[in-house]
């Protein structure tokens, strides 16, 4: 597990749940895995109380199920989940893109390319977690182009399944799609075409479905 320094603004709950939550987003904690009230405190040096605390809340989100006089185990990826969380994203990305192919302002579009440079650098250093935040960004940036900023925030706060799911791809399976798909929307939205944007971003979300067999066959244990 990878414990970050705790930020001057947390309080000891939150900094148990966000350190939890990202080890478990990233796959650090594997899915299926038991978790242990007692060694995660002291990893944290913290005492026992937030993270159990930081784990119920976890478990109302279903990454965590608590199972009374057994323990604390990492949720497996549940594909029904997925399914419901990329039909929410994909309604609001596509709404974005129909404002982004109108107009989005010059200093985004600088922001946006730089962001894909630095996607093409750390696919060919491979670094894979590292591309996951880039390709966070490139869609934050989307949002925030346009000014639906809160709405990115709403969102992400909703996608914690279908993000394992997109950390186990990138971990397994070839990143290049990734970017390359990052690169003809963008060139769709400086063309202004909105019929291609939303086509590509369409199939740019629904690739996990493509990978599903793949993925599940690498990683059987991991899937309910």
């Amino acid at each position: 597990m990878i414990i970050p320094d705790k930020l001057p603004t947390e309080n000891a709950r939150g900094y148990a749940y966000r350190v939890l939550r990202q080890n478990i987003v990233n796959l650090e904690l594997e899915p299926g895995s038991v978790i242990s009230e007692n060694e995660t405190a002291s990893l944290m040096h913290l005492s026992r109380t937030p993270v159990r605390e930081a784990l119920i809340e976890l478990s109302k989100n279903g990454l965590v199920e608590i199972q009374p006089q057994r323990g604390s185990y990492i949720s497996k990826i549940d594909y029904a989940i997925i399914e419901e969380a990329k039909f929410v994203r994909l309604v609001l990305e596509l709404a974005v893109l129909r404002i982004a192919c109108v107009s989005i302002p010059k200093e985004y579009s600088i922001k946006i390319n730089a962001n894909l440079a630095s996607q093409e650098l750390c696919l060919e250093q491979e670094k894979g977690l590292e591309l996951i935040y880039l390709d966070n960004e490139f869609h934050r940036l989307l949002f925030e182009a346009v000014r639906k900023q809160w709405s990115y925030n709403l969102l992400s706060s909703q996608m914690m399944h279908f993000d394992r799911l997109r950390v186990l791809a990138m971990k397994a399976l070839d990143h290049a799609r990734t970017v390359t798909d990052h690169h003809e929307i963008c060139r769709a939205i400086e063309n202004h075409d909105r019929d291609l944007a939303e086509s590509l971003m369409s199939q740019h979300l629904s690739r996990h479905a493509l990978e599903k067999e793949e993925l599940m066959g690498r990683y059987p244990d991991y899937f309910k």
